[in-house]
């Protein structure tokens, strides 16, 4: 076995059949410089192998990042579990002085932290650690370079390692190739591969491919098309049914007549393969065999003699029994399954019973491990269908992933926990406001969204919990694009919010003008107000700053002559509050842009894309970009617009709520490109979906939009009408400052 072989965990393999076309395509994308290449192909279809067959030949040291859903909560833990092993390896290639950066690495690193530089003080904001760690990742990967970075089983991947991926595509490190794998249609919820990365697709083998593994196998047998159907051409089931067929079957009779095969394949073909190979193991084996599907991917005895109740010396025996009969392979000294597949079908084929006590007394093994494993006991817990253990851990788990600053991990334990419709309602609630809080900034939203929307239907929740959840499940709707939902489930909770604070910052939401359409700007003035009141209730200053920004913004919107002079001194003024100040100037840039001050919109947009840019607010550089589209949009700079807003419309994850305007920007685009039709139908999208969820902005402007094209075709009764209706709508809100383009073309 190869030394790559090994490394990517894979038994010994048979030969490589059918790949050579493919190979040598990905050995032209690992060529170019800083290549990122995605491999996607289904369970079992060779990835890993041909990821093993590409790596020698370009004489690279390799990092492998295995992913792992039960992993502890830790952000960037397969790339580090990946550097820990390498250099326990010897095969860590050698570090030289890395940008200081990269001291922030060190604590999670200790094995590096006398050749990196000293921890630099912890930032007060999370976002910026974050983006802090993924810059130190990159230098770290840059200070190793040249190196493959090598990315497994990118479906099960933490939040954080998506980030870096997305960070390494927009910034490229000198001599880092990337190469990811990753399921077939199981990429992670939300992410897509960005623009740098090339994507390749393992297909299963063809049937004359599949007759040339087998002949290979079979030393000359020629049955090719029976196993083809068999296995519909994917390796790893080929290569268990000709082992089936060494171990238990009669090669001369197959070879004599293949349509015996189909004795031995059905359907469910590796669940029966394995099922046969079963049989012949004693009960015993059977039982170690199981209990090492509970416990993970490798046979460890030591466990494995606690987990079974029986000693190390028949747990040693009955792996190699299990060895011997194909279904574990050794590696570093250890047995492993040789195909997560494999391990999946043993652990299904467990009786219930007992399939949940040997989960039950692995969890209680974990028990003893210190520091707990909170990620893996909750799994176990869940498993051996014990509600309050698994609810206990995920909690924990869901702690510490926030403490790490990785929300989207927290979320997603919290909604594991959650789902018990058994749980007591003080329980549920707890668990759900803290879902409320980790879900509000990731790509959980989705799911936390019926969750919350059930328990604030409930009429026996607390006042308390009903303002608080009311409000997060009102948050994420609004970001989600729900405007209206969102809206009135934010104004259902204030009543409830009994935290000053809170409540301030709820009524400053609905102090935005640019949120609905039903709502008037008198209205939105009195939520500015008793948002104030609010505010200085609680004696927070960061809630009267939020309130004071919700205040000039609405200034602004309103189209007050001395809205610009105040802004650009209340942007002055907060310069020692870098994420509020830049958050702020980039919502008045946004406000400029609405009531066409498009030198305002250019000043803010410069600070704010600044701050973003020096402290890496992540989350905030969508909103940089989609306000640069409309800037650029208002003062006719085309050049490379088109590409840069499709592009932004691939990854609604980053923000949702935006995908509205950004489409709006498109259909305007090709409308000053003179592609009529296409805008049209674009800005018809825009108004009907804008007009589903009740959004002010941008049904306004795109109904302006459409008056202008239709009158520009010549359709001047149609034409009129939009205008007409768009000025409709800013009287209902009472902001001429957005009709002025309507009320010209309805004046025509």
């Amino acid at each position: 076995m190869s030394p790559l072989t090994a490394f990517f965990a894979l038994p010994a393999p048979g030969p490589f059949v059918g790949r050579q076309r493919l190979l040598a395509a990905l050995g032209a994308e690992l060529a170019r410089p800083s290549a990122l290449v995605l491999l996607s192909g289904e369970a079992g279809v060779g990835k890993s192998r041909l990821v093993a067959e590409s790596l020698p030949d370009s004489g690279l040291p390799v990092v492998v990042a295995h992913c792992d859903d039960l992993r502890e909560p830790q952000p960037l833990g397969p790339l580090l579990d990946g550097l820990h092993v390498a250099h326990a390896t010897g095969t860590l290639p050698p570090l030289r002085p890395p940008d200081p950066v990269a001291g922030a690495l060190a604590r999670l690193l200790p094995f590096l932290a006398d050749r990196l530089p000293p921890p630099p003080a912890a930032l007060p904001d999370l976002d910026a650690e974050r983006a802090r760690l993924l810059r130190a990742a990159a230098a770290l990967l840059a200070a190793l370079a040249p190196v493959v970075l090598a990315v497994e089983d990118l479906q099960m991947a933490d939040p954080a390692t998506l980030q870096l991926l997305d960070h390494l595509g927009a910034n490229p490190v000198p001599g880092l190739t990337v190469l990811i794998t990753v399921r077939e249609h199981e990429l992670p919820a939300g992410w897509q591969p960005g623009p740098a990365v090339r994507r390749l697709r393992v297909p299963p083998l063809t049937r004359a491919e599949v007759g040339r593994l087998a002949s290979a196998l079979l030393a000359g047998s020629s049955f090719g098309t029976h196993l083809y159907e068999r296995t519909a051409g994917i390796p790893f089931l080929v290569e268990e049914v000709v082992r089936s067929v060494l171990t238990d079957g009669d090669v001369d009779a197959i070879r004599r007549n293949p349509d015996t095969l189909g004795d031995l394949a059905v359907p469910a073909l590796l669940r029966d393969v394995l099922v046969a190979r079963l049989d012949h193991l004693g009960e015993a084996t059977r039982e170690v065999l199981g209990a090492a599907a509970v416990l993970g991917q490798a046979a460890d005895p030591r466990p494995l003699a606690a987990i079974v109740q029986t000693d190390e010396g028949t747990v040693g025996a009955a792996l190699q029994q299990a060895r011997t009969a194909g279904l574990l392979h050794q590696r570093d000294g250890r047995l492993w399954f040789r195909h997560t597949l494999a391990r999946q079908v043993v652990h299904e084929l467990l009786p219930p019973v007992t399939r949940r006590l040997l989960h039950l007394r692995t969890a209680r093994l974990l028990e003893e491990q210190q520091p707990r494993p909170y990620a893996r006991l909750a799994h176990h817990y869940r498993e051996a269908d014990s509600p309050a253990d698994h609810v206990r851990n995920a909690e924990a788990a869901a702690e510490l992933a926030t403490a790490r600053g990785d929300d989207a991990t927290a979320a997603r334990f919290l909604l594991g926990a959650v789902e018990y419709t058994g749980l007591p309602r003080p329980v549920r609630v707890r668990l759900a406001g803290k879902l409320g809080r980790s879900a509000i900034e990731s790509v959980a939203q989705t799911s936390a969204i019926p969750v919350l929307r059930e328990l604030v239907a409930d009429r026996r929740l607390p006042p308390g919990a009903r303002g608080e959840l009311g409000l997060a499940l009102g948050r994420m709707l609004r970001q989600q694009g729900e405007a209206r939902a969102g809206y009135e489930e934010i104004e259902r909770a204030v009543p409830y919010l009994r935290h000053h604070g809170r409540r301030a910052r709820a009524l400053a939401v609905l102090s935005a003008p640019d949120t609905v359409v039903d709502r008037h700007l008198t209205e939105h003035q009195a939520r500015c107000a008793e948002a104030a009141l609010a505010a200085d209730r609680s004696g927070e200053p960061s809630a009267v700053l939020a309130v004071e920004i919700a205040r000039l913004s609405l200034l602004l919107e309103s189209g007050d002559p001395d809205a610009g002079r105040a802004v650009t001194a209340a942007a002055a003024g907060l310069a020692g509050h870098p994420r509020e100040r830049a958050r702020a100037c980039l919502n008045w840039a946004q406000g400029a842009l609405h009531v066409g001050d498009t030198a305002l919109a250019a000043t803010m947009l410069a600070t704010g894309r600044q701050l973003v840019d020096e402290a890496d607010y992540e989350r905030l550089r969508p909103l940089v970009e989609l306000t640069t589209f409309g800037l650029d949009l208002a003062d006719d700079r085309r050049a490379g617009l088109e590409g840069r807003l499709r592009q932004f419309l691939t990854r609604p994850d980053r923000l949702p709520l935006a995908m509205a305007d950004a489409r709006l920007y498109l259909a305007r685009l090709r409308h000053r490109q003179g592609d009529l039709d296409v805008a049209e139908q674009g800005l018809r999208e825009v108004i009907a979906e804008a007009d589903r969820v009740g959004a002010a902005w941008p049904l306004i402007p795109a109904r302006t939009a459409l008056a202008e094209l239709l009158l520009a075709r010549g359709a001047e009764a149609e034409g009129r009408a939009e205008a007409t209706a768009a000025l409709a709508l800013v009287t209902g809100k009472g902001l001429p400052a957005w009709g002025r383009t309507a009320a010209r073309l309805t004046s025509r």
